[in-house]
């Protein structure tokens, strides 16, 4: 049966998580899968029977924990700011801005479970956010003084599609960070990177136990 409420989506999350501390933010707690679990191995027709797309709100993946890392040990960049975490996932970038200051966060994920993993996990950290299904890349980027985004290019078209976008935010005057574990579609060229993290990961999501993630921003 497909899940359609929000309260069922927060259901299942709470059924089919624990809480724990992503290892780069232990002072964060997060609903997550443990990567054993039958939640990332449910076949596309399983996921399909709950209306439940790949469940990317239920890791802390390694762009994310970089991003949520930089905004909480340099709280200057968000600090009374109006700030958008594109492609929210499980809100682990949103609540760290949150904790370091930020005046307002939009979280922004077109997968309505993520609608319901901010919600418990912005919950058990004591932070209160804003949140949108809406795609965001269907228009020109809102007004916010602040867009994270992390690990967004792990597909060539999106990639392209998003970087564009967060291109357009940054003439309009947006500042625009972005955390990448080294996925094969980020374009590094035109970037300036402004810190790098190895993040303790698992084999079953990566390509490695320790990632080499660094936090990008758009040049002035």
């Amino acid at each position: 049966m497909i899940i359609q409420s929000l309260e069922g989506r927060r259901a299942f999350i709470l059924e089919n998580t624990r809480v724990q501390s992503p290892p780069h933010t232990p002072e964060l707690s997060l609903h997550l899968a443990d990567e054993v679990t039958p939640i990332w191995r449910m076949t596309e027709e399983a996921l399909a029977e709950i209306g439940l797309p790949p469940p990317f709100w239920a890791f802390a993946w390694a762009g994310g924990q970089t991003l949520a890392r930089y905004v909480l040990d340099h709280p200057e960049e968000v600090a009374g700011k109006r700030v958008i975490d594109f492609a929210s996932g499980s809100a682990i970038v949103a609540i760290a801005a949150l904790k370091a200051g930020a005046g307002h966060v939009l979280a922004a994920d077109i997968d309505p479970f993520c609608g319901a993993a901010a919600a418990v996990n912005s919950e058990l950290n004591g932070v209160r956010l804003d949140y949108t299904d809406q795609d965001l890349l269907d228009a020109p980027p809102p007004e916010a003084d602040v867009i994270l985004a992390g690990d967004i290019c792990y597909e060539k078209p999106l990639a392209q599609k998003v970087m564009d976008w967060l291109a357009a935010a940054h003439v309009r005057g947006t500042r625009v960070l972005i955390g990448d574990p080294g996925r094969s579609y980020f374009p590094r060229v035109g970037l300036e990177k402004l810190a790098e993290y190895q993040v303790p990961t698992t084999r079953e999501l990566e390509d490695r136990e320790v990632k080499k993630t660094a936090v990008w921003t758009l040049p002035s």
